[in-house]
């Protein structure tokens, strides 16, 4: 087998470039999805059922991606046709979801059902988009290099995060409507979509103008074929799956349930807890779905800052314990910060939470892994302990705030005790030595 050449730092960058696109149009949906729906006239006891296609089309389409590309040999590349396909078809349904509202349709009922299957068009291109750059540098990257390049993918990922989240109040800021018609959504987030599908487009060409994926011959004599393994189907994995990998599954279930709901739940909270409304026709409803854009984009830097806090524990179970329970903190604060500017203190927190998720549950997994054998099955399929708890917590999300009153501000202290519960069940996982 010949050794992977050592890449230039651009050759790593120009790898991950499109990544950046591709981020801005994943933030702008996961912080926009709840305001759009809500004010094209979504119940709230019914807007959790349209953050099951997320998670869901997550579940469906990267593997899908992952096969097909792998055999997959065109004039432009093996994972590169994916990703531009993806794309283009992101851009599409960027400029058409916002706009459900505005086709003259004859109902709330149709407008909500053509925004459901233009919401479903979007996760499935986002998600074909987005696992390409992660299968590229697997196929081009040498192991030494490969955490630099990952390095530079988080990087451009948590950017891109960045500008997606704060696109909204900025358009406000330098002049645009915040808002509209009942039932129409405003140019704010209208033009906010608009530039991001531009951004992924020209991110995404730079990339492929700039990558030249290895043909068939020179990819098998840097890629050899992995070693036989003895064949076994899904359920002969899990039934003999390491006990880590049920304990962290368990984490993983409370904690993502717990993120579900305040993507489903926050823009209301904010409005109702700073603004006094919940009201997505008034302008103070659109004013906190801008503000919480801002906060999300403070989330994502703090917990940039906290996952390098994380590197200097030596108790790895006390670091991911603990970052949940500031996480679970934070959820629990949002109802009781009457100002908008208080409102960053529980996101601070949040963020503690998201860099110990991102990061500590495939250490734990890949260490308790080692000798198994079928590594990418495994991991596949603990892929799913992340979909499968948001598809269950947005089934549920109706009933619960039926429970708690139908006040969506509480439903962050139900987030915010799915995490304490997930911080308690970290308690249970055994590290190897």
């Amino acid at each position: 087998m010949k050794q992977k050449p050592n890449l230039s730092f651009w050759n790593l960058w120009n790898l991950s470039f499109g990544f950046f696109g591709v981020q801005i149009a994943y933030a702008l949906q996961s912080g926009n999805v709840s305001r759009i729906f809500r004010t094209l006239g979504a119940d709230p006891h019914s807007l959790s059922f349209f953050w099951i296609l997320p998670p869901l089309m997550g579940m469906l389409v990267q593997p899908i991606v992952g096969t097909l590309s792998d055999k997959t040999w065109t004039r432009w590349g093996r994972r590169i046709p994916y990703l531009f396909i993806g794309a283009a078809t992101a851009v599409a349904v960027m400029c058409l979801l916002p706009n459900a509202g505005s086709l003259g349709l004859a109902s709330v009922g149709m407008v909500l059902l053509v925004g459901t299957i233009l919401l479903m068009l979007l996760d499935t291109s986002i998600n074909m988009a987005m696992q390409p750059f992660k299968m590229m540098v697997g196929d081009m990257v040498n192991e030494e290099q490969k955490a630099k390049a990952y390095s530079i993918q988080s990087l451009l990922c948590n950017a891109g995060s960045v500008v997606g989240f704060v696109f909204p109040f900025f358009f406000t800021w330098i002049g645009l409507s915040n808002v509209a018609p009942e039932g129409v959504v405003p140019d704010s987030v209208v033009w906010s979509f608009y530039v991001g599908a531009a951004i992924l487009i020209a991110c995404v060409i730079y990339t492929v103008l700039k990558v030249k994926e290895w043909p068939p011959k020179e990819y098998a004599e840097y890629n050899p074929e992995p070693e036989k393994e003895e064949k076994a189907n899904w359920f002969t994995l899990l039934r003999n799956a390491p006990g880590t990998f049920w304990r962290v599954g368990l984490v993983q279930f409370f904690c993502w349930a717990a993120f579900l709901y305040m993507w489903t739940y926050v823009v209301d909270a904010v409005s109702l807890t700073v603004w006094g409304t919940d009201n997505p026709t008034t302008a103070e409803y659109q004013n906190a779905g801008d503000w919480t854009g801002v906060l999300y984009a403070i989330q994502a830097c703090a917990s940039v800052v906290w996952a390098a806090v994380l590197t200097q524990f030596k108790n790895v179970k006390l670091a991911y314990s603990l970052s949940l329970v500031l996480g679970g903190l934070g959820f629990a604060l949002i109802p009781f910060c009457p100002n908008q500017y208080m409102q960053i203190v529980p996101f601070l927190l949040i963020g503690c939470a998201w860099a110990a998720m991102l990061a500590m549950p495939f250490t734990f997994v890949t260490n308790a892994l080692q000798g198994y054998g079928h590594m990418g099955t495994y991991l596949g399929l603990f892929n799913c302990t992340i979909c499968l708890p948001q598809i269950v917590a947005a089934l549920l999300g109706g009933s619960i705030l039926s429970l708690v009153g139908g006040v969506q501000s509480t439903m962050m202290i139900v987030a915010g005790c799915s995490l304490l519960i997930g911080s308690a069940c970290v308690l249970g996982i055994k590290t190897k030595k």
